[in-house]
């Protein structure tokens, strides 16, 4: 290729990689993110009986995703991610519910959650004493 066709060439791919993104571009009002953009967060909760998840078959895995929209096959979904956004996405900080009664039967059930929460990834495993104590941590985000 002759020198002056490859300056073109360079030249018409430098201009289309740099201009391309500003022709028809709506400028975003400060402080704001452009419409679209948003950070993942996508998770596969699961649950099982035992001490510890290396040890525990899942009986039961749910998905949930909070980002563009709630979805998943959480059965909860909108509460869980609304739970989780209101902790930031730090599963210790979901709090029991205050007026439910549980046995103090012992039968540990284990729920883990692997994935990615606004662009980090997660993975959090715990250890609950039974069912019912595990149902009332986050209301809505570990009952599946």
């Amino acid at each position: 290729m002759p020198n002056t066709a490859r300056w073109a060439a360079t030249l018409t791919l430098t201009a289309t990689a740099v201009c391309a993104p500003l022709s028809g571009a709506a400028v975003a009002a400060p402080g704001s993110a452009p419409a679209g953009l948003y950070a993942p967060s996508a998770l596969v909760l699961t649950t099982g009986h035992g001490d510890a998840a290396a040890a525990v078959t899942p009986e039961r895995a749910v998905t949930l995703s909070c980002a563009p929209t709630a979805s998943g096959t959480h059965p909860a979904a909108s509460q869980a991610c609304a739970e989780l956004r209101a902790a930031d996405g730090d599963f210790d900080l979901l709090a029991p519910k205050g007026d439910v009664k549980c046995t103090k039967q012992y039968d540990p059930v284990v729920v883990t959650v692997e994935g990615v929460w606004q662009g980090q990834r997660v993975a959090y495993e715990r250890t609950f004493a039974n069912e019912c104590v595990k149902n009332t941590y986050g209301t809505a985000v570990f009952t599946f």
